[in-house]
């Protein structure tokens, strides 16, 4: 019976693969999703000369039966003068199926096996890690916050920063859940649809923006000017339907999907995010969702300022984190009647 075992050497991980007869005993080395044998080993393997494994090898590689590059690598061990080069088992099979060997097959379905235990445990480990590294974040969080602002160390606007953060890493473990596909639905969440903001109402809201800060001296000429259609296509993104159900499930949804999109696809030649901002406000305002139960706003200034700068700061390829990020910061968000 093939056995695993737990030792690791410089290239990656190792398990013990032991033949049905017991005559062979091998250890396989795993790394990158796939298994590693040398030349000398497969000659142990099938039980060839080594010029034969060596020709069936040249072959795969010189017929483009196998890329060379992605199914062959080398490394130096301290025992060697020089690298030992490691066949993946892509290759290993290949070469089976020309020598035509018995003991290739039990080895194919041995590896096969050993490959998605091998998996399996490494994605329990990284999983259980996260979730400790989590909860590790978390505390160096609020250790930082509470030191800095005992000690006077922040101004008011880093506080407010500090204070996104802090409302981030307490949802950590939902995020973890959600891109496990672990997440349930909350049944005491309010769902609501969403009222749409009209493009004339929009834009009205803007022009009333930047008389605001013209006046202070705050806005330059370019200031909310649309680029061609930008803002319709955005006002239009976020009230999208699939199949004649809303593509953004929640007025929360819409109102973090319309905040990213404004600050990230640049729909104005200047202001996108204080505008990002204020349209984002504007829609929860319109579907009473601005206030929290007690009637105290959900976000102060600082806060929103510090949330459009972590939207703006964001890599693209961090867009639905960023969307989680906002809605539930908007979670204890009930309408107002």
């Amino acid at each position: 019976m093939p056995k695993n075992n737990k030792k690791n050497n410089e290239f990656g991980d190792v398990a013990l693969y032991q033949s049905p007869d017991g005559d062979i005993q091998l250890d396989v080395t795993l790394k990158g999703e796939t298994i590693w044998l040398t030349q000398e080993q497969m000659v142990t393997l099938f039980g060839r000369d080594r010029s034969v494994i060596s020709r069936h090898i040249r072959n795969v590689f010189s017929e483009a039966e196998l890329d060379e590059k992605s199914n062959l690598q080398k490394m130096q061990f301290a025992f060697s003068d020089k690298p030992v080069t490691f066949y993946s088992l892509d290759v290993i099979i290949s070469v089976g199926y020309r020598i035509k060997s018995n003991r290739g097959t039990q080895f194919r379905i041995w590896a096969t096996r050993t490959l998605k235990e091998h998996l399996i445990r490494g994605y329990t480990l990284n999983e259980r890690r996260l979730a400790e590294q989590g909860v590790e974040i978390g505390q160096v969080i609020e250790l930082l916050s509470r030191t800095l602002t005992n000690h006077a160390f922040v101004t008011e606007e880093g506080r407010d920063v500090l204070d996104v953060v802090q409302q981030y890493t307490r949802v950590w473990r939902l995020l973890l859940e959600y891109d496990e596909d672990r997440l349930t639905e909350n049944p005491a969440r309010p769902i609501i649809p969403g009222e749409a903001l009209s493009l004339e109402t929009t834009r009205k809201a803007i022009a009333g923006l930047r008389y605001m800060l013209a006046t202070r001296g705050q806005a330059t000429s370019l200031f909310g000017h649309e680029r061609e259609d930008a803002l319709d296509r955005v006002l239009c993104a976020i009230e999208q339907t699939f199949g004649g159900e809303p593509l953004y499930s929640s007025a929360q949804i819409k109102a973090a999907h319309l905040l990213y999109f404004v600050i990230k696809d640049h729909p104005f030649s200047d202001g996108n995010k204080r505008i990002g901002t204020l349209l984002f406000l504007e829609y929860l305002k319109n579907n009473r969702l601005l206030f929290k139960s007690d009637g105290s706003p959900r976000l102060s200034d600082n806060a929103m300022v510090a949330l459009a700068l972590l939207v703006a700061e964001s890599d693209p390829v961090q867009k639905d984190l960023m969307i989680r990020l906002i809605v539930n910061l908007l979670e204890d968000t009930i309408p107002m009647e």
